[in-house]
């Protein structure tokens, strides 16, 4: 399976300069290709004679003219160029699939600072990487993975530098899980899960803790001069504070993610439509700072890792409105989210409405895997539109780790 492992890097000055001229060259090669591919297909599409453009020939084109209008790229690694131009083709394959939208230009300040390095490009030496033009960067930690090493991608977060180192490992890192049984998980803005054991995990919210800061230096940010050293301290500031609130959700996430798939080898959880709950101007913060994505990601790919099976049912299950009394089950007409706490009209049960969703979550994935089983007849008889992903597929994506 393919491993990436982000590992922070502890650049002198001198360094860092460097990284962020190897960045900047990778973003400059990046739309100086965009912005070839637009020139050629449209003379392409005007003439079919004309070629029709490509990464290969686009990074053919630029080692022709480097030497010439661009020297100043001979001063860092040629892989910052030429795998900033890779990357521009392999958006163009995901547009072209329907994967991905039209690549767009970045513009310095406003996206992520990187440049990646292929294998032959840099080694490890313990707790340090060399780096070509550069020498030796001394790293936090050391890789955590054994295998064949594939490739590097260096980048910027606020002041800080990180390498993703990739690995193509045959060995599994993570223990099995427990084997408790199944559970089924809730996802919810007062309480970032509800399991159907009871337990309710409250999320960190860092967002909401930190807002009356990030309101400050966003004011800060806004009052000084463009250009000036004061903007760009305040900048950095701003930065920093982003950074810590993104650090503090993803440690939260990790945390509840590890505790779910180390003891349990069924989980049910519900495919979410967030890009529509967020557009609910009340509940849009909210919703945004537990991070409902990013639990699934690293849900799924840490119960691959271990052998354990997530079950995603589809949107419109309802898992809330439906009583989860055994012999019921229930489905009342509507259910406002003020509610949290309803009676069954039919059986009498009391639920609680975050448990509630979470047991039915936990019989729908029960029912899916005896249905997956048995064959047709098994579980709740209806067909899960969403099915949990194998092993070989699961690990065969790129997992990060950081």
């Amino acid at each position: 399976m393919i491993i990436s492992h982000k590992i922070r890097l502890d650049p002198s000055n001198k360094q860092a300069t460097y990284l962020a001229k190897a960045a900047g060259t990778a973003r400059f090669a990046y739309n100086w290709a965009l912005a070839e591919w637009q020139t050629q297909y449209a003379a392409w599409k005007d003439d079919n004679s004309q070629p029709k453009p490509n990464q290969m020939g686009l990074r053919r084109q630029l080692n022709a003219i480097k030497r010439d209008q661009f020297p100043w790229m001979l001063e860092v690694t040629k892989n910052a160029p030429q795998m900033a131009i890779i990357q521009l083709g392999q958006a163009f394959n995901n547009f072209f699939a329907g994967r991905a939208q039209y690549p767009q230009f970045k513009k310095k300040g406003k996206s992520r600072d990187s440049f990646t390095l292929t294998n032959d490009q840099f080694s490890l030496d313990d707790c340090r990487i060399r780096i070509p033009n550069l020498g030796l960067v001394r790293m936090r930690e050391t890789l955590r993975f054994s295998g064949k090493i594939l490739s590097a991608t260096i980048s910027r977060t606020a002041d800080q530098w990180f390498a993703s180192i990739t690995v193509d490992t045959t060995s599994n890192h993570l223990p099995p899980a427990e084997n408790q049984g199944a559970v089924g998980v809730d996802l919810g803005v007062s309480a970032l899960a509800t399991l159907s054991t009871g337990e309710k995990v409250i999320g960190a919210k860092p967002h909401k803790a930190l807002l009356s800061r990030l309101q400050r230096l966003s004011r800060s940010l806004s009052r000084k001069i463009k250009g000036s050293a004061n903007r760009h301290k305040a900048k950095q500031k701003l930065a920093t504070l982003h950074a810590r609130i993104a650090n503090i959700r993803q440690d939260s996430l990790h945390q509840l993610t590890t505790n779910l798939t180390r003891r349990f080898h069924t989980i049910g959880i519900e495919d979410l439509n967030v890009s529509g709950m967020v557009k609910n101007r009340y509940l849009s913060r909210a919703i945004s700072d537990m991070g409902f994505f990013e639990f699934r990601r690293q849900l799924e790919y840490k119960a691959g890792m271990r052998g354990a099976v997530v079950v995603v049912a589809d949107r419109f299950f309802a898992s809330s409105k439906t009583c989860s009394a055994p012999g019921c089950g229930h489905k009342v007409d509507k259910l406002p989210l003020s509610i949290r706490e309803w009676t069954c009209p039919v059986c009498g049960a009391v639920h609680d409405r975050d448990i509630n969703a979470a047991n039915n979550l936990e019989k729908y994935a029960v029912s899916s895997t005896v249905s997956a089983c048995e064959g047709e007849g098994a579980g709740l008889g209806r067909k899960p539109k969403t099915k949990p992903a194998p092993m070989k597929q699961e690990f065969n994506r790129k997992l990060d780790l950081g």
